[in-house]
């Protein structure tokens, strides 16, 4: 090699198999990586059929691999989230999705927000109602994304915002996980339509088109069905490998669709593999990131519903009025003294049935006499904002409000009213990378898995009989 020219960037070895692969670079032109997580990498890619650019998401993981097909399958029609073209998945091959490109995420909005004076009312509205319409898309479906943050919110150059990276999302299959409603009505496509009205003018064909371009259009490629293909890794794959549910987030991009007609029915082998002998499927405490995490997981729940989506809706929300984040933990420890903080101790009194976490008896805070409240993580905010809030960061999950009540809630029908969606300011993040960023997307990534004790100052850990039990201070 010529000595003179500049080290070329390593990859790991699989990330380049997209390069190679015929069945992929046949139908697209990949032009440059754009993000990367822990579990998969997104290019930039031309489809060269029509010249649509595309985002080519590489996914090195099976398990996120399918819970991402599988979830966007279900989701395929709904504007609020992110549309998968097609896939490409064939045995001993990693998954690679061909999602629609969007340059810019929520994430760029509040960063914007904080450099040219804050986000206007009526701004920060609209991308609440435009979350609430993609979350509630996904619980209708009984679907919990189990990762939202404002990274995972993409937004077209239109303003159309779009649920992103399902990669840890679970369909939740059992009576248990639906507590007040055991047959959920049909989704309400009123919401859809309140959107599309908002929608640009040259934006609305597209949706209307959707359903009818994926009836012309097989696009589910490899030698074997998906469903073929799962049944066929899901055993040996889950039998080898640990359960990786962990922060497993991966800057997903994505703009139209055109899903094949092959669509997945009902392939759940994972939740029967995963689940062993709990007659609720396994799920982990350990999913989500840090800063937007539900109490019930940050103590050990895996027996928890789509109510940990609302907790992350409410950080977000907050997020979006402060334009910093609710509760910026350093550690799952550290993320729990944050809440606590403000919400005061957790008790029975405040959450009937908290005894029961796994980790309550485990861990424990000295009394807070006077917690600070959401008021005050909230300043020069009002009423109502601070109200929309308090439904959805409490700390019993059976009371935070869903998704559809928060919509017809009256914060969103008193002045400023939200704005058009053609009136919204969507920073361009190519001009905004971060220099810490792998691909330029900033990020919420959770470095580490949970808490170094020493960083938290006086601590009593008393030994048990079946373990020990730590009280800080």
């Amino acid at each position: 090699m010529d000595q003179s020219s500049p080290p070329q960037q390593s990859y790991p070895k699989k990330s380049w198999s997209i390069h190679t692969r015929p069945e992929i670079i046949s139908k697209y032109e990949i032009q440059e990586r754009v993000g990367s997580g822990a579990y998969s990498d997104v290019y930039k890619a031309r489809r060269l059929s029509d010249n649509l650019i595309v985002a080519l998401k590489e996914i090195h993981d099976y398990q996120s691999a399918f819970r991402e097909i599988e979830t966007l399958q279900v989701l395929q029609n709904y504007p609020n989230v992110v549309v998968l073209h097609e896939y490409f998945w064939r045995e001993d091959e990693d998954a690679v999705l061909a999602l629609e490109f969007l340059r810019t995420d929520l994430a760029a909005v509040i960063k914007s927000g904080k450099k040219n004076n804050g986000i206007s009312a009526g701004e920060v509205k609209r991308w609440m109602v435009q979350i609430l319409c993609g979350v509630d898309a996904c619980h209708r479906n009984m679907i919990v994304h189990r990762d939202l943050k404002p990274s995972n919110l993409l937004i077209s150059d239109d303003g159309v915002l779009k649920l992103a990276d399902f990669g840890q999302a679970r369909i939740l299959m059992e009576p248990a996980f639906v507590a007040d409603d055991a047959n959920p009505q049909p989704y309400d496509h009123s919401l859809v339509n309140q959107e599309r009205d908002a929608l640009p003018a040259e934006a609305v064909p597209q949706m209307e088109n959707a359903s009818r371009e994926a009836q012309e259009a097989n696009v589910v490629k490899g030698d074997e069905s998906f469903r073929e293909l799962s049944e066929f890794k899901a055993h040996d794959y889950l039998e080898e490998t640990s359960i990786r549910d962990g922060d497993t987030s991966c800057f997903a991009t994505g703009t139209a669709s055109d899903i094949g007609d092959e669509t997945l029915k009902s392939c759940y082998s994972y939740d029967a593999d995963e689940a062993g002998d709990d007659r609720h499927g396994l799920l982990t405490s350990c999913v989500g990131t840090r800063w937007f995490r539900a109490p019930e997981l940050l103590y050990g729940s895996t027996d928890y519903g789509l109510e940990i989506d609302l907790w992350s809706l409410g950080c977000i929300f907050a997020e979006l009025l402060n334009l910093e984040p609710l509760f910026p933990g350093t550690s799952d420890i550290d993320q729990l003294s944050r809440i606590i903080n403000v919400l005061g101790n957790l008790t029975e009194e405040v959450w009937p049935g908290c005894l029961k976490l796994p980790d309550y008896g485990t861990i424990s805070f000295a009394k807070v006499e006077k917690p600070v409240g959401i008021e005050a993580c909230l300043p020069n905010r009002s009423l109502d904002e601070i109200s929309l809030i308090k439904k959805l960061v409490c700390y019993d999950p059976a009371t935070r409000a869903t998704a559809m009540e928060l919509h017809h809630d009256e914060y969103f029908s008193k002045e400023p009213l939200p704005v058009p969606i053609s009136e919204l300011h969507v920073p361009l993040r190519n001009s905004e990378q971060d220099e810490d960023s792998p691909g330029g997307w900033h990020d919420y990534n959770d470095r580490g898995s949970d808490s170094d004790f020493d960083d938290f100052g006086p601590m009593n850990v008393t030994s048990t009989n079946s373990g020990f039990y730590v009280q800080f201070s």
